[in-house]
């Protein structure tokens, strides 16, 4: 059962801090997760706690400081500290992170407490920064763009040729301009069954995107073993060679996959790394064979899960996935 009241969200962040205490690998994303489960519980100077705590681990340690700053601010300014809450904001914009998250983070806090300016020039800053001209928006990016033409809308602006994107990357059954539409506030006290009929279209549309975007927490991720780790795993698991083959044969066929699925629909690709020893100790907390070639999806499920995964596909001009040293543009993504 999710947690509905303060103590159910205090008892799940107590549940996910143990959880960390035992994986330390995956600490970090645990307790994320039990941070925003405290501020729901209306404990937020404890949340910014654990905040600090995972900052001060040391750097190489700290996979996504950015976002944990975002998330840090956010909530600082929800319990009256808004001045330091500025300044972390400010700070992530001048690091300039090539991340979406973060990003969203910091612009809709701004929105939030109606800094509808700055929140606009947030989003419009990440999205010069992230988003490369004539190349596919990956999916993290497009929350930028439906972001950014809200506060737009909010704000009275014209529609731009972000917006235009925005609208034509839109899913749900209702146009983005109508869901962002700032007088949809009036309906909602209206008499005309008509205007309230209206309204409850919207907000079910806006609900099943919410519910979309929930199932699928993490990418839909295919697994890539670095070149010794591959050897290493089909030298004492022979039975999955014909799984893999080769190095060449197996990165071949992973892009193929992605392509797949991309070209299926599937949003939120990634691909996530696999290492001998951390897959034979899935293998084992599952009762099951390393050398059954069923468990590798669950193990690339799981990695996903555990905040592992890069997302798919890269830019053109970003290093390749496979480690190559290449852009993916002149390698796999040629």
């Amino acid at each position: 059962m999710r947690p509905d009241t303060p103590a159910d969200h205090t008892t799940e962040a107590e549940r996910l801090l143990r959880t960390a205490a035992q994986y330390p690998e995956d600490q970090e994303p645990l307790v994320l997760r039990a941070a925003a489960h405290l501020e729901l519980a209306g404990d937020r100077s404890r949340a910014s706690t654990l905040y600090d705590d995972l900052l001060a681990a040391p750097e190489s340690t700290v996979e996504n400081p950015h976002l944990i700053k975002a998330l840090k601010a956010s909530n600082l300014w929800e319990y009256g500290h808004e001045a330091e809450a500025r300044a972390i904001i400010e700070g992530i914009r001048a690091a300039g992170p090539l991340d979406a998250a973060p990003w969203q983070v910091a612009a809709e806090t701004l929105e939030a407490h109606d800094e509808l300016e700055s929140a606009h020039d947030f989003f419009s800053t990440a999205l010069t920064l992230l988003l490369a001209p004539g190349e596919e928006v990956p999916y993290a990016t497009q929350s930028l763009l439906t972001g950014r033409h809200r506060v737009r809308r909010l704000m009275g602006l014209d529609h731009d040729a972000w917006d235009e994107l925005a609208g034509a990357l839109h899913t749900a059954p209702v146009p983005l301009d109508e869901l962002h539409d700032p007088k949809r506030v009036w309906s909602l006290g209206s008499s005309d069954p008509v205007e309230l009929k209206a309204e409850i279209t919207r907000l079910r549309a806006e609900l099943g995107t919410y519910r979309t975007a929930l199932s699928r927490p993490f990418p839909v991720a295919v697994l890539h073993w670095p070149d010794q780790e591959l050897r290493e795993l089909l030298t004492t698991y022979p039975e999955l060679t014909e799984e893999y083959v080769d190095r060449a044969t197996h990165l071949s066929r992973l892009e193929a996959s992605l392509r797949d699925l991309h070209a299926t629909g599937t949003p939120n690709l990634g691909i996530v790394t696999g290492t001998v020893p951390s897959y034979e100790a899935f293998a084992a907390s599952e009762a099951a064979s390393p050398a059954d070639p069923g468990l590798l999806p669950q193990y690339a499920t799981t990695l996903a899960a555990r905040g592992r995964a890069t997302p798919w596909p890269p830019s053109r001009t970003a290093a390749c996935w496979c480690g190559s040293g290449e852009a993916y543009g002149g390698c796999h993504g040629g």
